[in-house]
């Protein structure tokens, strides 16, 4: 009888067929892993709507992406480092996470719901600037730093507090390359709160640190008319 032959040679093709169906997933989700983060980047002209998402592949593995990659929430453990995918361009030490676009030249305007939170960092900071450090602490990145109920503009690890700024629900950021300047913006009257005077001598990214709560991000917006 060759049926007993048969049907092992049906269950040796049909195992054979699932450890290659297992085999291709894995390959596809390694793949997905291991292609470079891609980047866009931006032409600058002096009014460009500025558009990006959080890039998931710099998120710290105490970070959580949400809404389609525009809002970040912390957890307080976190994943496992070991369980995150090894990857150059992720943040390690710090929970810090940057926009998934680049930035040479132009005016850029994009805002942040940030009434969720009471401890975090909002800026512009080097694409290159290395993973192993804080947004705010070296003198590639810009930002305006929020704890304690108080609000610093921060670089080089230097803080210097604003003074009657609040606590707003909503912030905007205005980056201008050429002038050299990232601004802190009342997104009411709208106004400049304050600006950090900088010389940008690389691409810069949309840049958020984040220790408790969650930020949402806004982009493709007009730089507002009262900044002009």
């Amino acid at each position: 009888m060759q049926w007993p032959k048969m049907a092992a040679l049906r269950s040796t093709l049909v195992r054979f067929r699932e450890r290659a169906r297992a085999l291709s997933l894995l390959q596809s989700r390694g793949m997905r892993e291991s292609r470079p983060a891609a980047r866009r980047y931006v032409a600058g002209t002096p009014r460009t709507e500025l558009q990006f998402k959080l890039d998931e592949r710099t998120a710290h593995s105490s970070l959580d992406l949400f809404k389609k990659d525009t809002g970040v929430i912390y957890r307080i453990l976190g994943l496992d480092p070991s369980l995150v995918m090894d990857n150059p361009e992720r943040f390690r030490d710090w929970a810090v996470v940057f926009g998934d676009c680049q930035v040479m030249s132009g005016r850029h305007y994009w805002e942040v719901t940030v009434r969720k939170s009471e401890e975090f960092r909002v800026g512009a900071a080097e694409a290159g600037m290395p993973r192993d450090e804080c947004i705010g602490t070296n003198s590639c990145s810009w930002v305006f730093a929020y704890t304690q109920r108080k609000w610093y503009a921060m670089t080089s690890n230097k803080m210097v507090p604003l003074s009657g700024v609040g606590k707003p629900d909503r912030v905007g950021l205005l980056l201008d390359c050429e002038a050299g300047l990232l601004g802190l913006v009342d997104v009411q009257k709208p106004r400049v709160i304050h600006s950090i005077k900088a010389s940008f001598r690389a691409s810069l990214c949309p840049a958020f640190a984040l220790w408790d709560g969650e930020l949402l991000t806004h982009s493709s917006l007009e730089v507002p008319e009262g900044l002009d």
